[in-house]
C-alpha cells in the first residue's frame, strides 16, 4: 500500500487527477481503459481537475469505460438525488466520454438481484476494472460496504445504517428519513479485483478511520483495511487526515514517497 500525504484537499485532488490522466494516456494498442468511479464529496475536486484536463486536451475519455460504485434503490436516474444525476452533473456532461460506455446500477430494476449479477458480468465482459477510484467513509467503509461487510462480497443489495443515512441527509434537505434505506453497491471483492485502487481521504473526521485502515490489521469492521492485501493500492490524503497516525508512520510514508517534511 502506498500512502501519499499532501497538504490539503486541493493538492490531493490534483495529484489524483494527474495520476488518473497519466494511466489513461499510457494505455497501449488503443485498448479501452476501464475506470471505477465514486460519488460523494471526496471525488468532486478530482472530477473538476479531470474536466479541466479534458477541456485543455491533456486527456481524452473517448476510449474510457466507467463503472460506478453504487446507486440508491427506488430512485430513478432522473431523480436529482440519484447517482446517475450526480455523475452527469459533476462529470460526464463535461467530458468527451461516450455515454453508452458509462455504467451505473439501476436502482429501479424489477429484479435487483439480477441487476447486481448483470453488473458483475458487464465488468468481466469489459475486461475488468483497470483503476477503481474511491472515497472512504468516516467508519472506514468503501462504497456502501459498511462495517461488518464481507471482504469477499460482490455487487449486491445493501441495507444502509442510520449513521450512513444521517451522513447523507445533507443531500436530502437535511432529513435522514428521506434517504433511501437500501442501495445497490459493488462489493469489497469487486473493488479488490481491480488492477489498481486509488482512495481519496480528506479531513479530521476521517483520521481515526485512516489509522485503523493503515496501522491496524485487516478487519471487516473497517472494510477499507482490505487494501493491505491489494498489490497496487494507493491512498492519497491530506495532512488533516493523518492526525491519528503515529509520527513514525507519517515519516515513513513521506520518506519513501520523497515528500519533504515540513
Amino acid at each position: 500500500m502506498r500512502l501519499i500525504i499532501l497538504k490539503n484537499y486541493e493538492s490531493l485532488s490534483r495529484w489524483a487527477a494527474d495520476y488518473i490522466a497519466c494511466r489513461i494516456n499510457a494505455r497501449k494498442n488503443n485498448k479501452h481503459f476501464v475506470l471505477g468511479l465514486p460519488t460523494g464529496d471526496s471525488p468532486l475536486g478530482t472530477y473538476r481537475e479531470l474536466i479541466r484536463k479534458n477541456q485543455e486536451k491533456k486527456v481524452s475519455f473517448a476510449g474510457v469505460h466507467t463503472f460506478n460504485m453504487d446507486e440508491y434503490v427506488g430512485l430513478s436516474e432522473n431523480d436529482p438525488q440519484s447517482y446517475h444525476h450526480f455523475m452527469a452533473a459533476n462529470f460526464f456532461d463535461h467530458i468527451d466520454i461516450d455515454k453508452k460506455n458509462t455504467h451505473i446500477l439501476d436502482g429501479m430494476a424489477g429484479d435487483l438481484d439480477a441487476e447486481c449479477q448483470a453488473y458483475e458480468d458487464a465488468i468481466k465482459a469489459c475486461g475488468g476494472i483497470d483503476l477503481f477510484l474511491g472515497g472512504m467513509g468516516s467508519d472506514g467503509h468503501i462504497a456502501f460496504n459498511e462495517p461488518g461487510s464481507s471482504l469477499h462480497s460482490r455487487t449486491r443489495i445493501k441495507t444502509l445504517t442510520e449513521e450512513t443515512r444521517t451522513a447523507n441527509a445533507r443531500f436530502f434537505g437535511g432529513d435522514a428519513a428521506k434517504v433511501p434505506a437500501t442501495a445497490l453497491t459493488v462489493g469489497v471483492g469487486t473493488v479488490m479485483d481491480a488492477d489498481e485502487v486509488l482512495i481519496l481521504v480528506s479531513g479530521h473526521n476521517k483520521a481515526y478511520a485512516l489509522k485503523a485502515v493503515v496501522e491496524d490489521g485487516i478487519n471487516h469492521m473497517w472494510t477499507l483495511s482490505c487494501l493491505q492485501m491489494h498489490p497496487r493500492a494507493i491512498i492519497v490524503c491530506d495532512e488533516n487526515a493523518t492526525d491519528e497516525l503515529r509520527v513514525r508512520t507519517v515519516r515513513y510514508f513521506k520518506d519513501i514517497e520523497g515528500i519533504v517534511h515540513e
